[in-house]
């Protein structure tokens, strides 16, 4: 039989366990660890957005195949490739993309595991706003005991309000979570917010 003293020892490690595996605490300790890597992703992808619409990410589990999506004015394609393969910068170069750089985006987004970069759309006051969304397969975070299928971070272009809990506001005065793709995100800096979803995109 336990004592006192070695029961309150276990209740607080088994307690320290689960805090440390928490969504929160793993987003954000995911974010510090690859912060410049993750910003710097988010510039380039940023910087070379406006020159070409596109998404790009990962679908296979090892993280090997390249899924491209180049959306023009009509119709968006969708292309997958071995990351090393040649027709990969074969295609962007046929849609006249910055081949070179976006090949350098998907090796920075390969070895940090990161899943998904795509802009998305969200409004305020009716007029609308984009934000850059990146998302992480959990096996990256190293969250062996997580039970989600993705953690989604939110880059927003400007600083953002949030409540006492650290969600995401629609505005300051009106107090009212912003969901974006249905998920409520929670705050990581005055920028940056985090979600776990159960998809990537």
């Amino acid at each position: 039989m336990l004592n006192k003293k070695s029961y309150i020892l276990i209740v607080s490690l088994s307690a320290g366990l689960l805090f440390s595996c928490s969504p929160k605490n793993i987003s954000t300790r995911y974010y510090y660890e690859n912060e410049k890597v993750l910003d710097s992703i988010e510039e380039s992808y940023k910087a070379l957005y406006p020159l070409g619409h596109f998404n790009v990410g990962f679908t296979s589990r090892d993280f090997k195949t390249v899924s491209l999506e180049i959306i023009t004015d009509t119709l968006s394609y969708i292309y997958e490739f071995n990351i090393d393969e040649p027709r990969l910068i074969d295609t962007l170069a046929a849609y006249n993309l910055n081949a070179a750089k976006i090949n350098a985006l998907v090796k920075q987004m390969h070895d940090i595991r990161c899943t998904w970069i795509n802009y998305s759309d969200y409004y305020v006051d009716e007029k609308k706003q984009t934000l850059i969304l990146m998302s992480i397969k959990p096996t990256a975070l190293k969250a062996p005991f997580s039970y989600a299928k993705y953690y989604v971070l939110t880059y927003f272009p400007q600083p953002q309000y949030f409540d006492r809990e650290g969600r995401l506001l629609d505005k300051r005065r009106l107090r009212r979570l912003r969901k974006i793709n249905g998920e409520v995100f929670r705050r990581i800096n005055n920028k940056v917010c985090y979600a776990v979803a159960g998809h990537f995109r």
